[in-house]
């Protein structure tokens, strides 16, 4: 039988909560009738039970059932991981 999930792939925005990250997806789509291309950004929250995702991760969502108020969504995969730099703030001379 073929999966009726809805899926999306976006950038992880935020993960200071637990189990929760904050996912940005971009939908650019062609104004009717000025054909412009405008770019509308929706914020979806994402359960994330294993933790494998950090700020800057391009990841895969799939649409699940209801977990909590905000979170109808989980992460399938990570796509990309973000290059983070290990950088102490007294190694940064300015």
């Amino acid at each position: 039988m073929e999966e009726k999930r809805k899926t999306r792939v976006g950038k992880v925005v935020g993960d200071k909560m637990d189990k929760t990250v904050i996912v940005a997806v971009n939908t650019p789509w062609r104004h009717p009738i000025y054909n412009k291309t405008v770019r509308r950004v929706v914020k979806y929250y994402v359960h994330d039970e294993k933790k494998l995702s950090k700020t800057g991760d391009t990841v895969m969502i799939v649409e699940t059932r209801p977990i909590s108020k905000l979170k109808r969504w989980r992460i399938a995969e990570v796509m990309i991981k973000a290059e983070v730099a290990d950088i102490k703030p007294s190694e940064i001379t300015t």
